[in-house]
C-alpha cells in the first residue's frame, strides 16, 4: 500500500509578508510619482498665470506711448481667482532715449514665480 504525504498547497506566512513587502513599496511609489506630477502642474499653472501678469503690465507701460518714470511701482494682478503682486521697475539706460522695464511676479508668499523685461523709448 502506498502512503501519499499530506502536503499543504498554499503559501507560508513569510511568503505572504514578503509578497505585501513589495506590494506597499510599489505603492508608496506610485504615490510619490502622482505627487511629483500634482506639484509639476501646479508649478506650470503658477508659472503661466505669472507671466500673464507680467506681460500685462509691460503691455501697459508700451501701450501708454509715455516714457515711463524711473522708480518702482506694485500692482496687484488677478488671475484665475488667484492675486499675484507685480513690482515694475523702470530703470535708465545708458542711451537717455530708452528706459529699461522689468515685471517680476511673485506668488502669496512673496516668493518670485517670473521675471520678464523690456525696453521702451520714446515716441
Amino acid at each position: 500500500m502506498i502512503r501519499h504525504r499530506n502536503t499543504a498547497h498554499g503559501f507560508t506566512l513569510i511568503e505572504v509578508l514578503v509578497a505585501l513587502g513589495i506590494v506597499a513599496i510599489a505603492l508608496m511609489a506610485g504615490v510619490q510619482a502622482s505627487g511629483a506630477l500634482t506639484r509639476n502642474a501646479n508649478r506650470q499653472a503658477d508659472t503661466l498665470l505669472a507671466h500673464v501678469c507680467a506681460e500685462n503690465e509691460l503691455a501697459k507701460v508700451r501701450l501708454s506711448r509715455q516714457m515711463p518714470s524711473v522708480g518702482d511701482s506694485v500692482q496687484n494682478c488677478e488671475q484665475v481667482g488667484r492675486v499675484l503682486q507685480v513690482n515694475v521697475a523702470v530703470r535708465p539706460t545708458p542711451n537717455p532715449s530708452f528706459r529699461r522695464v522689468d515685471a517680476q511676479a511673485l506668488d502669496e508668499q512673496g516668493r518670485p514665480i517670473v521675471k520678464l523685461s523690456t525696453v521702451v523709448g520714446r515716441w
